[in-house]
């Protein structure tokens, strides 16, 4: 295997270097943008790594003033994000590294944001036209460095935070929170656990997948889709039995690159679901949206039979249909360590209509296949609940 055959610079959606090593390139990516003073955003599991640590001194050896901020949760919030741009005003930033997996890829997007607003937080929530009330001149530029192969935030125009107060994931969205510079290095995400490798790429399937069912009309989204779903298919597992497998990991961190670029097509029921579920159980996105996908899958058969006809081709599936690519999801949860349910990961049925009624509403809800009310979305929780396919 020839590693370099992987070395590429990309421009799609964004400028991407690609391979193995080009962590080396980060103060250089942090001077193409103007940056002389960055703020390296990441989560505390990494905080203390010799990642970080060796990221903040390649930046201060070549004269930048790197600083440091940590303080985020797995479900970044809106305290965590302002906290950040007190942090970023403090230590007189300029410039935000994102670094590390989709909360600090999300909470740096909007530190970065919220730098130069004189708004809250919430007044930029992907709703309406909100978007415009943003001081684009305030906006800080954005590198992206990715540790996880699961959400696609670097190529992503929005973030994922949490409202504690209302108990709410919110979509904080503008065209120009898209990282103006993304390194997809796979050297930095051997470290990470097979658990974790399994959550993230799973969630990578479900941007793909549910970005391949959605209704609306965009043929580009749905090829880079199709493609996404198959390098998920043939290098996740490798990924997860063997974490030192640097080609493996870096065609999952494409393939989580292509999921977020691809559901521009629009999301569906697993992410409306999974929002609510992690802003009141604080649980991982991407473990939600593996155990959810099946449940999703059959409740949606009615309506994306031709969809799965297809994709079951593409894969090579040995059965066609539907059925075929149902079984593949169940097998590929089974190999790579996704439990059945949501029970079995700590989800209780207290919230059962709460958690329909929030799904309703969800902006991922939109473009499910089928339009599900609160009452069945209640039932599609309580099945993943209990394991009932």
């Amino acid at each position: 295997m020839d590693l370099n055959h992987y070395r590429m610079n990309w421009n799609y959606p964004t400028a991407i270097r690609v391979g193995a090593g080009r962590i080396v390139e980060l103060p250089a990516a942090c001077r193409e943008l103007g940056m002389r003073a960055p703020l390296l955003v990441t989560d505390p599991g990494l905080a203390g790594l010799s990642m970080i640590d060796h990221a903040l001194l390649q930046c201060r050896d070549d004269g930048l003033k790197a600083g440091l901020f940590s303080a985020i949760k797995g479900n970044p919030t809106g305290q965590n994000v302002m906290d950040g741009v007190a942090a970023f005003k403090d230590g007189g930033h300029d410039g935000v590294i994102a670094f590390g997996g989709g909360s600090a890829l999300d909470a740096g997007k909007a530190i970065a944001l919220m730098a130069g607003q004189d708004r809250p937080l919430w007044d930029f929530e992907d709703i309406g036209d909100n978007y415009l009330r943003v001081n684009v001149a305030g906006m800080a530029p954005v590198v992206a460095v990715p540790t996880t192969a699961g959400t696609g935030s670097e190529v992503g125009r929005a973030s994922v935070i949490t409202d504690e107060v209302a108990h709410i994931k919110r979509i904080i969205f503008h065209a120009r929170m898209l990282p103006a510079l993304v390194i997809l290095d796979p050297q930095l995400t051997l470290g990470l656990p097979a658990k974790i490798t399994a959550a993230t790429g799973m969630d990578a399937l479900s941007h793909s997948l549910e970005a391949y069912c959605s209704p609306l009309f965009h043929p580009m989204a749905e090829g880079i889709a199709l493609e996404g779903m198959r390098l998920v298919q043939q290098y996740l597992p490798r990924a997860v039995a063997k974490g030192a497998d640097v080609e493996a990991r870096l065609q999952m961190l494409v393939a989580s690159s292509m999921g977020a670029t691809a559901f521009q097509r629009g999301l569906g029921a697993m992410h409306a679901l999974a929002h609510p579920l992690g802003a009141l159980y604080d649980a991982h996105h991407g473990l939600l949206n593996a155990v959810l996908m099946p449940y999703v899958l059959q409740a949606n058969k009615a309506s994306i039979e031709a969809q799965m006809e297809k994709l079951a081709r593409y894969l090579g599936l040995k059965k066609p249909g539907f059925a075929g690519v149902l079984d593949w999801v169940l097998e590929l949860r089974s190999e790579v360590g996704i439990p059945h349910s949501l029970g079995e990961i700590g989800i209780d049925d207290r919230r059962i209509e709460q958690v329909g009624k929030m799904a309703e509403v969800d902006p991922s809800a939109g473009t499910n296949p089928t339009t599900f009310t609160a009452a069945q979305y209640s039932q599609l929780f309580e099945k993943a609940l209990r394991g009932e396919l």
